[in-house]
């Protein structure tokens, strides 16, 4: 075969495989806009990617007519052989990435953005050099960028806010449990023993619905059926700590989100959360049986760097707001 048809058949193969992705993506989501950002394009893109199969087949694959989108039976036909298509790939470019000289040649990890720079160092360290990685590829970010690196397999483990429970064949190590602390600006000399009294002092600066973290604050504030009368959303902890400092509000984090913030000397005043506790649990989770003890001693590392800079940045109120965790869930 000529080397030109070759690589034609090649681009072509290439082509299918994405749009078979995306055409599996709007099939679990319902949503041509929900299937885009979970991988990461426009939705101009994959509509282009769903067009180019319905030409290609000469057939509907969605109706359009109600929402969210249902398959046609051409659709639901495409949908089996697609998930088999793509899970196989999947597991054929695994497999043939770590047919290196080492049992894991190559490394894709996602990490909270939060603690990406406390983590990073020692697990490339000990990527390297305890398991002789040759390639590591890091992907900072929240936890639903992680789910979309997971679920199209783009990633062999995250450490994240999610242990993605609603997820087949994954594997899943605890690292610790972390209480959310009240963050108040340094000059604040209000009640702290309060949330009600908080918010009559001081705007709510929190993380948005679209993240884990801020969907996590409306369901507290939900139960203690308090409702802010001004509020300020963000989706990094570097914007939320900021405002704080400046005064301009107060607002509800956990120590591994506030590392960063102490590190810079940011003037924040930090005090257990009052009434009922809200917490949440890091962990690492990665695809089951293929990375052998890597993923536990990742969790271990984790653990262990996390509880030392908490305690640097923040002393005994940070400390007393971490709970460690052991075993495989």
């Amino acid at each position: 075969m000529k080397k030109s048809v070759l690589k034609a058949t090649a681009q072509s193969g290439s082509n299918l495989l994405k749009a078979m992705e995306v055409f599996a993506a709007v099939a679990e989501t319902g949503q041509m806009t929900a299937a885009a950002r979970m991988l990461g394009m426009t939705q101009s893109a994959a509509s282009q990617q769903i067009a180019s199969l319905e030409k290609s087949y000469g057939v509907t694959l969605f109706d359009r007519s109600v929402r969210p989108a249902r398959l046609t039976q051409a659709g639901a036909l495409l949908l089996r052989h697609a998930a088999r298509i793509l899970n196989e790939f999947g597991d054929l470019e695994t497999e043939m990435r770590n047919q290196g000289p080492t049992p894991i040649s190559v490394l894709r990890l996602g990490i909270l953005a939060s603690i990406a720079t406390t983590l990073t160092p020692g697990l490339v360290a000990l990527a390297k050099k305890g398991f002789g990685v040759r390639d590591v590829t890091l992907h900072a970010g929240q936890s639903g960028d992680h789910e979309s690196l997971l679920r199209t397999k783009k990633a062999d483990l995250a450490i994240t806010s999610n242990p993605f429970y609603d997820m087949d064949g994954l594997e899943r190590h605890p690292i610790l449990q972390e209480a959310f602390l009240l963050v108040l600006p340094e000059k604040y000399r209000g009640p702290t023993d309060s949330l009600n009294a908080v918010l009559a002092r001081l705007p709510l600066i929190r993380f948005a619905d679209s993240t884990s973290v801020g969907r996590q604050i409306t369901q507290h504030l939900r139960r203690l059926r308090l409702k802010p009368q001004q509020v300020i959303q963000a989706d990094r902890s570097s914007m939320v700590t900021a405002c704080v400092c400046n005064g301009m509000g107060f607002t509800l984090l956990t120590p591994s989100l506030l590392i960063d913030g102490f590190v810079e000397r940011m003037p924040m005043r930090v005090v257990a959360l009052p009434a009922a506790r809200l917490t949440r649990t890091l962990t690492v989770v990665s695809r089951e049986q293929e990375l052998g003890r890597f993923p536990s001693r990742v969790a271990e590392l984790s653990r262990a760097k996390l509880v030392e800079q908490v305690g640097a940045q923040m002393g005994d109120v940070g400390l007393a707001a971490l709970t460690l965790l052991d075993g495989t869930g």
